[in-house]
């Protein structure tokens, strides 16, 4: 076969650092547009991102030559850094460590991007704990609980 051809389709989800709604009013979606224009930078072409106060969605086509582990890092590393530089918040923000990451048929894409576009109104019925159970059981993905950090369960705001 002379060329390659492949077409890896990624829906990751990740939340604010202890899912403290941090992401609120005018800057969500400057943050949700940053995250998108860093992913593709990394020439890895995005179809939505968008999410709700505690988390954040993106589906994107994953780059043949990019990690996915890699283009996470500097999607989450990179915003948080942009956040921090406007202010927008008392404080530092952070992501919290870990996120997740599941492949999407080519044939489940429009379904999948639909289901992001709809977070705020899909969140009044499910939490972001709530879902990411569901993705891990769907996937019949394990989390990686031997990394240091948080846990993926929810924890209560002091």
């Amino acid at each position: 076969m002379p060329h390659s051809s492949v077409k890896i389709w990624i829906h990751a989800v990740w939340s604010t650092q202890d899912r403290i709604p941090f992401l609120k009013g005018e800057f969500k979606a400057e943050l949700n547009g940053h995250i998108r224009q860093k992913i593709e930078e990394m020439d890895c072409p995005v179809r939505i991102v968008n999410g709700t106060a505690d988390h954040v969605h993106a589906l994107f086509s994953l780059n043949v030559e990019k990690a996915l582990a890699d283009v996470i890092r500097m999607a989450k590393g990179e915003s948080a850094h942009w956040f921090n530089q406007r202010r927008y918040m008392k404080g530092r923000f952070a992501w919290q460590t870990g996120y997740g990451g599941f492949s999407v048929s080519p044939q489940m894409v429009k379904s999948v991007e639909t289901y992001i576009r709809r977070q705020e109104e899909h969140h009044r019925r499910m939490t972001f704990w709530e879902e990411y159970e569901r993705f891990v059981k769907m996937t019949e993905c394990q989390p990686d609980r031997d990394r240091p950090g948080p846990s993926i369960s929810p924890r209560p705001i002091p």
